[in-house]
């Protein structure tokens, strides 16, 4: 969440960002809820100071009828707080960050293309989908996933787990390499951390599956663990910023996502995601971000697919996100590009809900900055690689930064 005193100080700078954002949100209601419960709570700390002064000593008829009658009004006033309170937060938590100056403005179709690698594939044979060719090779089993679970549950099968497993050991490695820990997560977190990660757990926009009578839901993204992870403390950033690589399952109700772009493992309900997790100092946000963008692209590179890198426009952008890029894969089902990784700068919006702050050297603190960004998702990545390197006998070629990992060279 933003500072509720930047907002107050910066009512018109938020009302305009809110626009950019194509969100929408009372911001004269939220710095009147803002007046109303500070006011209250001045009112309730006077009467406690009032209470406490008139207690000393031993206490007359009159002056317990007093005190009784005064602590019936701060019972009343905090009730009035509780309730002001719980609307303040509501709209403070619909206020989204603000938008990095570069960021394009516009909707989902405005965002400008950074920078364009390799070629779409030319085929000699008629291309297939991936669903087609994954059916045809035995890989993967919608229909029993359906029966078992749900429509958009699946079953891998055969080489399709081991590719799979290679992808993951193949991030592990570069980010291994670059420094980051290597974590598995919980599939589950509190709604409580949910919110705090900027990923509403309730209401009909939802996208998360909640546990009934508990106050649990199930991961949409590592992201959200993994901002859990040092939820209330405070850091110690001397020798650098902390790197996570987060593995876990990721479980999404893709809501009114239907056609021909949700098709096979394009949308599908669960999947298994290698994530990058920052915590840094805000000076160094804005580097940390292009670095984990550089390894999306070296992932990506070693796998030897044509994408495309994009700024994303900020009426695109979720709530925490400052700002946003995209890698695009070519993927023959779009005859188009199509997204593969997102990175995200989320400034300080994600570690001010959390409480998650840094020591810096005269000894004050502040609040941390977040970053998060996809390494390998084992739906889209092996979606982009069967598509992309499909062979006229129906068969697919595995990328050489892969076959150490799976030990054969076709599924």
């Amino acid at each position: 969440m933003l500072d509720i005193k930047f907002i107050r100080e910066n009512v018109d700078l938020i009302k305009e960002n809110c626009q950019k954002r194509h969100v929408e949100v009372d911001i004269n209601t939220l710095i009147n809820l803002d007046r109303d419960r500070r006011s209250a709570q001045q009112q309730i700390e006077e009467l406690r100071a009032q209470r406490k002064s008139h207690s000393k000593g031993k206490p007359s008829e009159e002056d317990i009828a007093k005190l009784r009658a005064v602590g019936d009004e701060i019972a009343l006033l905090e009730q009035k707080v509780a309730i002001v309170e719980q609307n303040y937060l509501d709209l403070l938590f619909k206020v989204p960050n603000l938008t990095h100056p570069e960021s394009p403005i516009g909707g989902e179709n405005d965002f400008k293309v950074v920078t364009t690698v390799g070629k779409p594939p030319q085929f000699s044979f008629e291309p297939k989908d991936h669903d087609e060719l994954l059916l045809n090779l035995d890989l993967i089993d919608f229909e029993r996933g359906a029966k078992v679970a749900a429509s958009k549950f699946y079953f891998t099968k055969n080489n399709l787990v081991r590719l799979n497993y290679a992808l993951i050991n193949y991030g592990l490695d570069i980010l291994s390499e670059a420094g980051f820990t290597i974590i598995e997560t919980p599939d589950v977190a509190k709604n409580e951390i949910l919110s705090g990660a900027g990923f509403n757990p309730r209401g009909t926009e939802t996208q998360i599956y909640s546990i009934e009578n508990t106050d649990l839901s199930l991961i949409g993204t590592a992201e959200i663990t993994m901002g859990g992870y040092h939820a209330n403390e405070i850091l110690d950033l001397s020798q650098g910023p902390k790197k996570y690589a987060a593995l876990s399952h990721c479980y999404r109700t893709e809501a009114g996502a239907y056609g021909k772009t949700s098709k096979g493992l394009y949308r599908v309900h669960q999947f298994t995601k290698l994530e990058m997790f920052v915590y840094c100092k805000p000076e160094q946000s804005e580097q940390m971000h292009q670095e984990l963008l550089a390894l999306e692209q070296k992932i990506i590179n070693g796998l030897e697919l044509p994408y495309q890198v994009i700024d994303v426009a900020s009426g695109d952008l979720g709530g925490p996100a400052y700002r946003k890029y995209d890698i695009e894969a070519w993927m023959t089902m779009k005859n188009d590009y199509g997204e593969i990784t997102s990175t995200s700068n989320c400034t300080d919006y994600q570690a001010r809900r959390l409480n998650i702050k840094h020591r810096k050297e005269d000894g004050e603190t502040e609040y941390v900055h977040t970053l998060n960004g996809t390494a390998v998702v084992l739906s889209r990545f092996p979606l982009a690689l069967i598509e992309n390197n499909q062979q006229a006998d129906g068969s697919i070629a595995v990328p050489k930064a892969l076959q150490p990992y799976t030990g054969f060279a076709k599924l």
